[in-house]
């Protein structure tokens, strides 16, 4: 059975309690349960991690290097200045496909730069939570 990772990135933990307005009123569990359910519907496993720390995460890019069939990643913060987690993801031939909840591109300036997107198979933002499933089932049938 195909692996997936699906990684979240800083203060992802405080879903549904962080401005609701911009995020939405869902938890981190239920977005991973939503992951999960579609995993099963399209027949792959999925883990899912969250951390507010960049070494965490860049850890979790290397681990995915080895048996894990794709990476969705929603880096918070990060995607705007962490050439590190940019510079793990192009040292992976894991496909990743960058994720983000709110259009980034209609917030704050500093907002609509991704040093991440460069190195990424692709990139969804401002589709809610719906995001991660669309990446997903982007990533399984990409390998068919």
């Amino acid at each position: 059975m195909k692996h997936y990772v699906v990684i979240n990135g800083p203060n992802l933990n405080r879903l549904g309690k962080r401005e609701p307005t911009v995020y939405g009123d869902q938890t981190l569990a239920d977005l991973e349960d939503m992951v999960k359910q579609s995993a099963s519907e399209l027949n792959v496993k999925v883990t899912c991690y969250q951390s507010n720390h960049e070494g965490e995460i860049i850890d979790w890019i290397h681990d995915a290097a080895e048996g894990v069939s794709g990476i969705i990643i929603n880096p918070g913060a990060f995607t705007h200045y962490s050439y590190a987690i940019r510079d793990a993801i192009s040292s992976v031939e894991t496909p990743v496909i960058e994720v983000h909840i709110s259009n980034v591109h209609q917030r704050e300036a500093f907002r609509h730069h991704s040093v991440i997107s460069a190195v990424t198979k692709g990139q969804i933002v401002g589709l809610g939570l719906s995001g991660y499933t669309l990446a997903l089932t982007a990533l399984v049938k990409g390998e068919d």
